[in-house]
């Protein structure tokens, strides 16, 4: 399962239109290493400015990895992450995440970063597996 979602939440849903901000809440309580290596890479963003901020350093355990995985290959939680923290993500291999400002003059970078070519370069023998 990829959310811890309360009833409240769940009954919500069953009923209509869900309220973004609990939906965000729930990926925050949910996918905590994956929150908190969002967040930290907006604070990064931030203070250092630049084209983007990116972690390459693997989760440390299989935990951590699937929820970078759930929270960046589910369209609702990726779209959900982005508006709240007003940034585009991307995404390589199972543990390069990155964040860009939503500026167009950032979007060359962008493309370079989701190529094929960046996506081969970005390749390992340890990451094979992960």
């Amino acid at each position: 399962m990829s959310l811890d979602v309360s009833p409240a939440l769940l009954d919500q849903a069953e009923r209509g239109e869900v309220d973004e901000a609990a939906f965000v809440d729930c990926v925050r309580t949910s996918l905590p290493f994956a929150w908190e290596m969002i967040s930290s890479l907006v604070a990064q963003l931030k203070v250092d400015g630049g084209d983007f901020a990116d972690n390459q350093t693997p989760p440390p355990d299989e935990q951590a990895r699937g929820q970078l995985l759930r929270a960046l290959a589910s369209d609702a939680i990726r779209g959900a992450l982005q508006r709240h923290f007003g940034v585009r993500l991307a995404f390589q291999n199972c543990h390069r995440v990155a964040v860009f400002p939503l500026d167009p003059s950032v979007d060359k970078r962008l493309a370079r970063f989701t190529s094929s070519r960046a996506q081969l370069l970005n390749q390992s023998p340890e990451l094979r597996d992960c």
